[in-house]
């Protein structure tokens, strides 16, 4: 027996729309989740001695959780005294030279290499640093800065911005925006980038954001280090790489804590807060590092995605069993060399000749 259906075409769109958007309601809805079995993760054979001893095989990083003004900025002092004392030891290793600066009112740090190439004698890298925007004053902000003068041959600005509890969002795009427009102003933009990890590499965004919406001109290539381009708990890796990552840990606790004392009252998933949720079209090209215990995997991926989309050349990294920007802990580790290495190919060629 033949039977024949008819539907009228708005019968159609309400199947059509049932089809479409219910698993997707059920999905918002329900949020469901799966149960893993505990499980032993050993340091895999596939990297070097260096990496294993110095970053994957540590256990997980401990942080403080401050509640006052004050348990924050004595837990800032404490960690960043640590932390300044790695730099001005690494600098002082690769002949590196530090000197303090104001540009437009911040406090900066140029960092000269030992050698400048010759191309490097024509450019400019800008530095932002991470620290979950509560760490990194400072010397203590300058580690990566150094090595990537050092690799690149060239000479760094560090921006030192200013950060909570006494300088919540948006005190430190600010700062970077008006180093930028200081800089820019006396380099050609074709022959400068702008560069950081985690917080660094989320506020690097951030700068170009607004400096889209300011009509500034914009860097010429962009390296995002394990970018924080999302502060909400929003992405596959905030799950499945808690305590797997060795050194943020997990989201609840300090990096929870740290995104909402700078954010402040504003939302969290505000573009120049979590740039992931930006308009990135018009962004410079673009190299991304991450690694496959990082916590901030899927903030990596999220924005690489979202740059192709936007038309934008994008190159993204990801290296074996590394947590959270292990390239910077594990230095001089063979694995920390080549992405630094690819640093600095990156630049070249797109960074004016």
């Amino acid at each position: 027996m033949h039977m024949t259906l008819r539907f009228s075409r708005f019968s159609w769109l309400m199947i059509s729309s049932a089809m479409w958007l219910t698993p997707t309601l059920l999905l918002a809805q329900q949020l469901p989740s799966r149960t893993l079995p505990e499980r032993n993760v050993p340091v895999p054979p596939t990297i070097s001695e260096e990496l294993a001893q110095k970053a994957v095989a540590l256990p997980v990083r401990v942080f403080p959780l401050p509640r006052t003004a004050e348990e924050w900025k004595s837990s800032q002092k404490s960690i960043d005294a640590d932390r300044a004392q790695t730099a001005r030891a690494t600098a002082q290793a690769v002949g590196a030279t530090l000197k303090q600066r104001q540009i437009a009112g911040v406090r900066c740090f140029e960092i000269i290499p030992q050698t400048i190439s010759p191309e490097g004698a024509q450019r400019l890298l800008v530095h932002v640093h991470g620290g979950a925007y509560v760490l990194g004053a400072g010397e203590a902000g300058t580690l990566e800065g150094i090595l990537v003068a050092t690799t690149c041959g060239t000479r760094v600005i560090s921006v030192d911005y200013r950060m909570p509890p006494d300088h919540p969002f948006p005190a430190a795009v600010d700062d970077a925006v008006a180093v930028w427009k200081a800089l820019v102003a006396q380099h050609e933009p074709s022959r400068m980038a702008l560069f950081g990890t985690s917080t660094g590499g989320g506020l690097a965004m951030a700068t170009v954001l607004r400096l889209k919406e300011l009509q500034i001109p914009r860097p010429a290539a962009l390296f995002l280090g394990t970018p924080w381009t999302d502060l909400s708990k929003t992405g596959d890796s905030y799950s499945t790489h808690a305590e797997l990552d060795n050194v943020l840990g997990r989201y609840e606790g300090f990096l929870e804590l740290s995104a909402r004392l700078y954010a402040g009252a504003t939302d969290l998933k505000h573009p120049l807060i979590s740039p992931v949720y930006g308009d990135l079209a018009g962004f410079p090209p673009t190299i991304l590092v991450t690694g496959t215990r990082d916590l901030f995997l899927s903030n990596t991926v999220r924005a690489h995605r979202k740059l192709r989309g936007a038309g934008v050349t994008a190159e993204l990294h990801v290296c074996e069993a590394q947590s959270h920007a292990d390239y910077l802990r594990s230095y001089p580790a063979p694995e920390s060399r080549e992405i630094f290495e690819e640093i600095d190919r990156f630049f070249d060629r797109h960074l004016q000749k």
